[in-house]
């Protein structure tokens, strides 16, 4: 495993993280906590992966006490990354919590930190290393207050490193620039980003590196929602209970046929490990955050790290397919957020 760092900090994070909420939400299979808590032992102990990414709407602090079960003791060994800003506290969320419909957002300095502290309590730490905003909107942006929130904590040693992860869908491009703008000692940005759906997480990397210069990435939906993973085909049927079931199907037929241009990354690794590759050649990426499921995937995504290099041709490659859709003829992107710069 390699490490990287969270500029102007000490926090060091493996190159390849683990999201925890393939573990604890449901949207991708049904885990055990025992499950769950070995799969997160595993990846630490045997691939040295220390950047553990959660939410305190995963399970409704799920994914946190989980991480708790794993690492209990171990505080120091880990890098925990949660986020903060639904309202997952409300009684009606609590046996609601289903699917991918957002629930209530609130962001004022009272509800932020009482949200803070009960993550603190459930991971069962006195800190946060990475804190992010949880899918945040423009008018969340242009409030100075809620940063400065960030930034008391920050003083008060609660969180190390702050930021905004952005989402769901694939938008928010301009949330994240203007952020950037406004606020450029941000720490870190959680983006999709991937070698299909390189819009718009390409120009937001390019905002922070012109406005926020100690601004990096942590990446999440790297493989396309399992599309890089090279394991679907044409027979491809999800579980009732996977969120990718509910995707129109030209959304696997039109991906295969993407990846099947991307076979010359796949001479010396496996197009999964590509994929994290990808991500890994630019130096804004701090951490990546692969979809695991099993034990066989956590060796595939893990070992990623240690892989070459790809080189500048095979880079240009994916550059150029990239710029005419990898062939493929669809409908434009449907877009959430603003894809459009709007003065305030």
């Amino acid at each position: 495993m390699r490490y990287r760092q969270f500029p102007g900090t000490n926090v060091q994070a493996s190159e390849i993280g683990f999201g925890t909420w393939t573990l604890s939400t449901g949207w991708w299979g049904e885990k055990t906590d025992d499950e769950a808590v070995e799969m997160l032992r595993v990846a630490h102990s045997k691939y040295g992966i220390n950047f553990f990414d959660t939410a305190d709407t995963y399970g409704n602090g799920r994914g946190e006490r989980q991480l708790a079960q794993a690492f209990r003791g171990k505080r120091g060994d880990v890098v925990y990354s949660t986020k903060i800003g639904y309202d997952i506290y409300d009684p009606a969320a609590q046996s609601a919590r289903r699917g991918q419909n957002e629930l209530p957002q609130k962001f004022d300095g009272d509800y932020m930190r009482f949200a803070l502290d009960k993550c603190l309590e459930r991971l069962e730490t006195d800190h946060i290393d990475v804190l992010q905003l949880h899918n945040i909107k423009m008018e969340h942006v242009r409030d100075a207050a809620i940063w400065q929130t960030l930034r008391e904590m920050k003083d008060e040693g609660l969180v190390t490193v702050w930021g905004a992860a952005f989402g769901p869908a694939i938008g928010w491009l301009y949330e994240a620039v203007e952020l950037c703008e406004r606020e450029s000692d941000i720490g870190t940005i959680q983006m999709i980003w991937n070698i299909l759906e390189q819009h718009p997480g390409t120009p937001m990397i390019e905002a922070a590196r012109e406005t926020a210069p100690n601004c990096c990435f942590n990446i999440r939906v790297t493989h396309a929602s399992g599309m890089l993973e090279g394991r679907y085909t044409e027979d491809t049927v999800f579980a009732v209970n996977d969120h990718r079931r509910h995707r129109p199907r030209s959304w696997l037929t039109n991906g295969l046929k993407k990846i099947r241009t991307l076979d010359f990354l796949t001479t010396q690794m496996t197009l999964g490990q590509a994929a994290l590759k990808w991500l890994l050649a630019e130096p804004k990426v701090v951490t990546t955050l692969p979809n695991i499921y099993d034990l066989d995937q956590l060796d595939e995504f893990a070992t990623a790290a240690d892989k070459p290099n790809l080189s500048d041709s095979e880079m240009q490659h994916v550059a150029e397919l990239a710029a005419h859709n990898f062939g493929v003829d669809e409908e434009p992107m449907s877009y959430k957020g603003t894809m459009q710069r709007v003065t305030a």
